[in-house]
């Protein structure tokens, strides 16, 4: 491997180093969009029950906000109703879509770091083709120019290499980088929905605890 990169050139590392980031971006989004850490199956029904008969304490709710994207949530909506016992329909709603909008900032993150090294893996290869390009036409030019029989044959096998592999390792980082974030959006946006049914449903459970 170490004999590969060595042949690749210089401008590998460039990609070396989109890989690494590559890659720790889709374990930590593997890690981060589960269903238990964003929306667990039964939190809704379970926070229905349990505060059926009023608003629950505000270290309860503190734990509720810390159980999940969509715990903090409906913890926003109980927050709501804990400032202003009173509160409107309207701004139960307005309380939930803030929480939502930062939920969904949880979500999408780092995914438009993801995009970017897809796009720019492969111009970062061409960009190590270019050079290898550059390299062979040198290693062909004899005293006065391009000459007949003036090249270099290491020189020009080196050129060579460096611009296949640097083509295969754009093309090796910049094809699982797209899979993964198209995977990655829709699954942040299959989340995002359910976080939206979730507070539409709860804003009228909210409205029954009001004073």
């Amino acid at each position: 491997m170490l004999s590969i990169i060595q042949a690749a050139g210089w401008p590998i590392w460039t990609l070396i180093a989109c890989s690494v980031l590559g890659l720790s971006i889709i374990i930590e989004r593997a890690v981060s969009l589960r269903a238990a850490k964003i929306a667990p199956p039964r939190l809704l029904d379970e926070v229905v029950q349990a505060s059926r008969q009023g608003v629950p304490p505000p270290a309860i709710v503190d734990q509720l906000a810390d159980n999940s994207l969509l715990g903090a949530v409906l913890a926003a909506g109980f927050q709501a109703l804990q400032r202003n016992p009173r509160a409107s329909e309207a701004e139960l709603r307005t309380a939930l879509e803030s929480a939502g909008r930062l939920a969904a900032v949880q979500l999408q993150r780092y995914l438009g770091a993801l995009a970017t090294v897809a796009s720019a893996a492969p111009l970062l290869g061409l960009l190590g083709t270019v050079i290898g390009m550059i390299e062979i036409f040198g290693s062909q030019a004899g005293p006065g120019g391009l000459q007949p029989g003036g090249g270099n044959p290491a020189q020009l096998a080196h050129g060579i290499s460096v611009a296949l592999y640097n083509t295969a390792f754009g093309l090796m980082i910049a094809v699982p980088a797209l899979v993964f974030w198209r995977y990655y959006r829709a699954r942040a946006d299959a989340f995002l929905l359910q976080l939206e049914v979730a507070a539409e449903a709860f804003v009228h459970h909210l409205l029954t605890l009001r004073r």
